[in-house]
């Protein structure tokens, strides 16, 4: 009982803004924890153009129905599988099987897998993957960002 005492004295002397001033730390770490999950998730974050191609030899190369990263391209629909080939300076960035979504891309809104690479000669361009009866998209300038 009297360790009970003790221990309430020694409270009341404990100045109030000490107290306070944990419990604003706290609330700091917690803001500085959201603002760094934030960053990571908008790692990767980019205005790009964006073209569409098909699984024609004209527009790939002889094997047209396998992806760069070995995905075989059902040959009905290839649409199905929301497929973006990525030029090189963005596969530095981006991995083959990693999801993005395309924003500002109007009928090609939406979440896309990165499967495939582009010629060389592109910079800072995604081609979306389209079936072969569709009409071409002209260059289009895109949001591209990683899904976390």
């Amino acid at each position: 009982m009297k360790r009970n005492w003790i221990f309430i004295a020694v409270l009341c002397f404990i100045p109030y803004n000490l107290i306070t001033s944990a419990s604003d730390a706290n609330k700091k770490i917690v803001e500085i924890e959201k603002e760094v999950e934030e960053k990571v998730a908008d790692e990767f974050k980019k205005i790009v153009t964006l073209t569409t191609y098909s699984t024609t030899v004209g527009e790939t190369d002889d094997s047209p129905n396998i992806t760069a990263s070995g995905f075989e391209i059902d040959e009905d629909n290839p649409k199905k599988h929301r497929i973006i080939a990525v030029s090189r300076d963005l596969k530095r960035r981006l991995r083959f099987g990693e999801k993005v979504v395309l924003s500002n891309a109007g009928r090609f809104n939406g979440v896309w897998y990165v499967r495939d690479l582009m010629n060389s000669r592109f910079k800072n361009k995604i081609d979306v993957l389209i079936n072969q009866n569709e009409r071409h998209t002209k260059l289009h300038k895109v949001i591209i960002k990683r899904l976390d």
